[in-house]
């Protein structure tokens, strides 16, 4: 190489040297103190709002672990939030590295605040007023704040939500000897006590055990754990305890959209890792229902994914209403009487962003009224407003109902489309019954479609078929001859005596909520009896007319109908004036004394009369 070239070379290398030298001193010796304006303005932008800070300091002079002091912070409010301020702190000490002016990075080493002054709002419609203005949210840099060191010194927060009806005030302090937050406050309506607390802020990035607690009379939650750096809220492992007189105060909390309950009992061990959430070993009790189960939860589309697992040794659905809700109920039903089709809530249509899949198993279901239901299992997935539960089966004290229900309110609309497409199988009439005089096979199919926001109001609506079929039992000998208007028999019968069911068929062809028989048929060994009209849902009521043959000769056959009314819960039988007058008697008596009582019944085609109302 040419010397004049190694000269240019060697002068190149000292200039470097020399800027780069210049660039480290300068940033040792900066002064910040012309940026305050430039601070101001940046953070104004950011909060649509004028922020003012008193001054901006350095100490000392020079140093590459400077502190920078910024005293009197002001954000106010935003007027929907009213008057004050969002924000006031006295003074705030952040040492930091210069050598990281180089790389455009500002990281603070240690922070001391004092005299800071929070007050966070949120609305009933979810405006807060922490976000930027539009409601546009920060996503920050998705990496924890590392700190050396926090200090805090005469700092409150206080917090007030509309959206889930809850308010703090909360005192914060930070030292060597430890972080501890300690306030108070209420959650919709229940007076709680505030505490959190964790070791000390410091170097490194061991993990930071912490423990948190609300205690009052109605609503008590412990989460005690560490998290993977200090206060990375984004990574941490904690055991969770709650207690409330309704699992709708727990919500209030954690904002999971849950419902009111009776008092709930319940702890989990939680893992946090970012958008994902894991909680395992979940165990609880709702009034007398103890479950438990794992529920595994997914942010990271964009959407809240569940995946879930969840086992009830014994339910009470009543333990899934809290005390207003059974009222409310125990109201209706005295409104409108008792109903076979339950009232319960299907409507999704605010839950937008969640889609996920549980299974759910029920070992034994509780109930205060007599019940044949006795278990339950499934799979419920939830696919954008799509709710699914298949394959479902309901055990009940002889057999089970399967098959599946579909509930879709997709692309906005005001009520759920509800579908239900059911099956009974091997089940009998006494175990649905409770027992009784009447015995034999029970099977039913339901094929229903309609929207309601609740189950009865859609199949209120609904259009399909509803089919159930008795076969091979027995009834008493009294019974089948009232059912063939064989009054004579029906008097002289032996009270024990048994005639055989071969078949009782009813097949309801539904449309908007009307049925209409299509057959009703009662087929016994000395009788049988054939039904007009329907039913109307979801009232519920019964409009049929029965007449009926016997099969052999009868003693004395009164001639006429008989009108069935009331509702399924509690139907009414009448019996027309014409069909007891004296006069309609008299003329049964002629026909039995002449011998001529009309035709007798021929054994139904029980068969092909199953199919028809449920296929088989």
């Amino acid at each position: 190489m040419a010397p004049q070239h190694r000269r240019w070379l060697r002068w190149g290398a000292i200039i470097l040297v020399v800027l780069l030298l210049s660039a480290i001193l300068l940033a040792a010796a900066f002064p910040v103190a012309p940026f305050r304006e430039r601070a101001e303005r940046t953070l104004s932008e950011r909060f649509g709002r004028p922020v003012t800070i008193g001054a901006l300091e350095r100490t000392p002079a020079f140093s590459f672990t400077p502190t920078i002091r910024i005293r009197d912070v002001r954000i106010p409010q935003p007027a929907w939030a009213g008057a004050g301020d969002l924000a006031r702190i006295a003074t705030l000490d952040m040492q930091i590295r210069s050598l990281g002016l180089l790389t455009g990075r500002v990281d603070p080493k240690n922070v001391t605040a004092s005299g800071v002054r929070l007050d966070l709002v949120r609305t009933a419609e979810g405006r807060t007023n922490w976000d930027r203005p539009g409601g546009a949210k920060d996503k920050g840099s998705g990496s924890p704040l590392r700190l050396d060191g926090l200090t805090v010194r005469d700092a409150v927060v206080r917090y007030r939500d509309g959206k889930q009806d809850r308010q703090f005030t909360i005192a914060v302090t930070s030292d060597a000897t430890g972080f501890a937050a300690r306030g108070q406050g209420v959650v919709r309506g229940a007076a709680v006590r505030v505490a959190a607390s964790g070791a000390a802020i410091t170097a490194g990035d061991q993990p930071w055990p912490f423990r948190a607690r609300l205690d009052g009379p109605a609503l008590a939650m412990t989460a005690q754990g560490r998290m993977d750096t200090p206060l990375d809220t984004e990574r941490m492992t904690l055991a969770v305890t709650a207690r409330a007189s309704s699992l709708k105060l727990i919500d209030a909390v954690i904002e999971a959209g849950l419902f009111g309950t009776q008092p709930v009992q319940l702890s989990a061990d939680v893992r946090h890792d970012g958008p994902k959430w894991q909680v395992e070993n979940l165990r609880g009790r709702i009034g007398r229902s103890a479950f438990t189960g794992k529920l595994g939860v997914d942010k990271t589309s964009g959407r809240t994914m569940l995946d879930g697992d969840i086992r009830a040794s014994q339910l009470d659905f009543d333990d899934l209403a809290d005390d207003a809700g059974l009222a409310k109920a125990a109201a209706l039903e005295r409104a409108v009487g008792p109903r076979v089709v339950p009232n319960t809530r299907v409507d999704i249509g605010k839950i937008t962003s969640t889609d996920g899949r549980i299974t759910f198993r029920i070992d034994r279901i509780l109930s205060r009224e007599p019940s044949a239901m006795r278990s339950a299992s499934g799979v419920l997935v939830l696919d954008r407003q799509l709710l699914s539960v298949e394959p479902l089966r309901i055990g009940l004290t002889k057999g089970a109902i399967t098959g599946k229900a579909v509930i879709d309110q997709r692309g906005g609309r005001p009520a759920p489309t509800v579908t239900l497409a059911l099956d009974l199988g091997d089940s009998s009439i006494a175990a649905l019954a409770g027992g009784g005089d009447v015995t034999g096979r029970l099977a039913a199919r339901v094929r229903l479609s309609g929207v309601g926001e609740t189950i009865r109001s859609a199949v209120g609506r609904s259009s399909g078929q509803i089919g159930i079929v008795a076969r091979d039992g027995a009834l008493p000998a009294k019974m089948a001859a009232m059912l063939g208007f064989d009054a004579g028999r029906a008097m002289t019968a032996d009270d024990d005596a048994r005639a055989r069911l071969r078949c009782a068929v009813v097949r309801l062809d539904v449309t908007g909520g009307r049925g209409r028989f299509d057959p009703l048929i009662v087929d016994t060994s000395a009788s049988q009896t054939r039904g007009t009209g329907g039913v109307v849902l979801p009232a519920e009521t019964i409009a049929a007319k029965l007449t009926g043959a016997p099969k052999h000769n009868s003693l004395l056959r009164i001639p006429g109908s008989v009108l069935v009314s009331g509702t399924l819960s509690s139907p009414q039988v009448v019996v027309p004036q014409e069909t007891k007058s004296v006069g309609n008697i008299l003329k049964g008596l002629g026909r039995a004394i002449t011998g001529k009582q009309g035709p007798v019944a021929g054994n139904a085609d029980c068969d092909a009369l199953s199919r028809r109302a449920i296929g088989r």
